[in-house]
């Protein structure tokens, strides 16, 4: 039976990984990393990612993802909030992490993991990037040099992920150390939502930048006789082909992955069995009604669906037979959650009545936001937290989201925040004002929209607000759709009025907003 970890050729089973981690923990160690400390990686899917990771965690560290797609700039403020003392990184994303460190006081030590071939034909990455270059301390290489870790694990914390933040900069969501019996819980209550059972086998095909992919990832990798399989990038027809090669039994996937198989050629979906499949967890966006339903009648009653976040873990779930009973839900509460919707004076609303959502997860340790507790202060109310989700709760307790955060955009599973767009946007000299937000979009639920107010006779085009936009921030911050405006509608205080900008786009889709 085959298990361990498969990234293109290689695949390390777990005693081989175990030796590794033990081996970066002492080098870690070596390097000034301590409990509370943090070690960034900046890694596409590949084994990396679980070396550092559970290294980080033996010394008590934080382990630290970073978006790959981010700029030097986005880099650079990650490492700075973080206070990272080391960071592992591809070699092909090598220049951004170096320009980001260059003004740093403390700059990380950093640490190059080649860029292997199949990652790098699954990007078309130029191949005299992918490897280290003369200087660079190579991870593997550095690994073997490393003594084995042989003192006590540490209380190990969660990542610390860094969220697309409201006031325009992401915010780590740093938490305290899990106690054992925290933890032996929480494994308990969200095993069978997520399918954990000894000799799983999982393709691993989202991010792991991402906090749920990245959970999942390693959770299943603890799973006992275990396989995981990392695609490095999403491809439809790719998938249904380890599916198939590989007998696998669980996927975590976002809708937007459901589009993209649904759309294959029939006689492509039929060319693959994918019979082995007991269990499909989705999260982290909208998914259509029809888009669920045609999964179902494909891959049968396995698709599970939660709802949650990186601030307050899972707090709803529902099978397929639940959901197709109470179709556009995403759940009940699970053992140990709460959820209570308020209105704007923070009175709790009946069933049906809808207002923001707040919720609670007893067995999970608090949290609060790196460097700015007071943000951390700003989400609670009562002791639960709100992630600024409007919906509403049933007389049978399921909860249906009616909109989205305010003013935050999902596109394909990833959250995106305006205002840090928009604090990109008004630098520019050819900008007088702009407002961005979410408009519908057939392939990822939603696509970004700017729109911008120019200075007069500046001659400001749209390709200029991309071309921007392009130098502050990761692409897929990038609006698809740039309208130029004489005039934007305003409040009495002057803000613009957003929802008049949006309404129009959401109302012609027959999309409530």
């Amino acid at each position: 039976m085959e298990t361990g970890i498969v990234s293109g050729t290689r695949r390390v089973e777990r005693t081989d990984l175990d030796e590794a981690v033990a081996r970066a923990a002492s080098g870690f160690d070596a390097l000034g990393v301590g409990q509370g400390d943090a070690v960034a990686w900046m890694l596409r899917n590949d084994v990396a990612v679980f070396e550092a990771t559970l290294a980080a965690g033996l010394l008590g560290a934080y382990p630290v993802p970073v978006n790959w797609h981010f700029s030097a700039e986005e880099v650079s403020y990650v490492l700075r909030d973080s206070g990272a003392k080391v960071i592992v990184v591809h070699a092909d994303l090598l220049a951004r992490v170096r320009e980001g460190i260059a003004n740093l006081e403390a700059p990380p030590a950093v640490l190059v993991v080649e860029t292997h071939g199949h990652i790098a034909a699954a990007y078309r990455i130029e191949g005299s990037t992918c490897r280290p270059e003369e200087g660079d301390v190579v991870w593997h290489d550095w690994l073997a040099r490393q003594p084995l870790w042989t003192e006590a694990p540490r209380q190990a914390p969660s990542s610390m992920m860094y969220t697309s933040g409201t006031t325009g900069r992401p915010k780590g969501v740093r938490r305290r150390p899990w106690t054992p019996e925290q933890r032996a819980v929480y494994g308990r209550i969200n095993a069978p939502v997520m399918g954990f059972r000894p000799g799983l086998r999982t393709v691993v095909t989202a991010p792991l930048y991402h906090a749920a992919p990245n959970s999942h990832a390693l959770g299943a990798a603890a799973a006992e006789n275990a396989l995981v399989v990392l695609q490095p990038r999403f491809d439809a027809e790719d998938l249904l082909r380890l599916i198939e090669v590989h007998g696998v039994t669980n996927l975590f996937m976002v809708p937007v992955m459901f589009v993209r198989l649904l759309r294959l050629p029939a006689e492509i979906r039929a060319r693959f069995d994918v019979s082995s499949i007991e269990h499909v967890v989705h999260a982290g966006a909208p998914c259509a009604p029809d888009i669920k339903r045609a999964m179902i009648d494909w891959w049968g009653p396995v698709l599970h669906e939660y709802y949650g976040s990186t601030e307050s873990s899972l707090i709803t779930a529902t099978t397929t037979a639940e959901w197709l009973a109470k179709p556009g839900s995403v759940g009940r509460a699970v053992e140990n959650a709460t959820i209570r919707i308020l209105d704007d004076a923070g009175r709790e609303l009946p069933a049906g009545e809808i207002g923001e959502i707040f919720v609670r997860r007893s067995d999970v340790p608090d949290f609060t936001y790196q460097n700015d507790t007071d943000k951390r202060t700003g989400v609670e109310r009562d002791g639960l937290i709100t992630n600024g989700d409007v919906g509403y709760v049933d007389a049978d307790g399921y909860l249906f989201l009616c909109d989205r955060r305010r003013d935050m955009v999902i596109s394909g599973g990833v959250n995106i925040y305006p205002a840090e767009i928009e604090d990109v946007l008004i630098r520019h000299p050819g900008i007088r004002d702009c407002a961005v937000f979410g408009i519908p979009d057939t392939e990822y639920g939603e696509a970004l929209a700017a729109i911008v107010q120019p200075v007069p006779d500046f001659g400001l085009t749209p390709d200029d607000v991309k071309r921007h936009l392009r130098e502050h921030v990761a692409g897929y911050k990038v609006p698809k759709l740039v309208e130029l405006r004489d005039e934007l509608p305003r409040e009495d205080t002057g803000k613009i009025f957003k929802r008049k900008l949006r309404e129009p786009f959401w109302e012609s889709a027959g999309r409530r907003i």
